[in-house]
């Protein structure tokens, strides 16, 4: 099964205290110094909405957003258009983008100290109609899923729990049994 529409999402461990509105003058920053790979377009705040979006950087491809839902706060990379090659290369630049985010804002002098968990991380398909959350599908794809996550917390090691709910979208969420950090994942993700 080709999947399409990779979402990562990175998990701010401490999210106490963290106003996403905060983010909106960095992301104005990635647009202005067009900082990342993608073509960044705009930033548009949903801040107010519970579990929801928060503050978005829209993409012509790809969108970030400062992410509360399911009631975990995190950095979520959203690949809105069809990416080539395999399942592996699609988590892979997903992966890579989001991590590459990550590590900005946590250089970033105005986010004082802002530090995600590269150990716990969330992919899933943003495309219900593509892949929807059945039995079948889990069965087919986690096979794959297990595969790069194994390839990615190498040697540490992980844990996989897939979305069992059909109400949620497919995916799944795999934390490393040990300590990871962000710089240690992006050396591997770049081949």
């Amino acid at each position: 099964m080709e999947l399409q529409h990779v979402n990562v999402k990175v998990s701010l461990p401490s999210p106490g205290g963290i106003d996403p509105e905060g983010f909106i003058p960095v992301f104005h920053g990635w647009i202005q110094d067009q900082v990342l790979e993608e073509l960044l377009i705009d930033v548009a705040s949903y801040a107010h909405v519970i579990n929801g979006p928060g503050v978005v950087l829209i993409g012509h491809r790809a969108d970030y957003s400062i992410d509360s839902t399911g009631g975990r706060l995190g950095l979520r990379y959203n690949h809105k258009a069809p990416l080539s090659g395999s399942n592996f290369e699609r988590f892979k630049q997903s992966a890579r983008a989001a991590l590459q985010a990550c590590r900005l804002l946590e250089e970033n002098p105005q986010l004082k100290g802002l530090r995600f968990n590269a150990g716990e991380l969330e992919l899933f398909v943003n495309d219900r109609a593509l892949a929807p959350n059945t039995p079948e599908i889990r069965a087919a794809c986690e096979p794959e899923l297990r595969e790069f996550f194994q390839w990615l917390y190498q040697p540490i090691g992980f844990a996989l729990e897939l979305e069992k709910d059909p109400r949620q979208r497919f995916g799944a969420r795999a934390k490393a049994v040990g300590a990871v950090e962000i710089k240690q994942l992006l050396e591997r993700l770049k081949g």
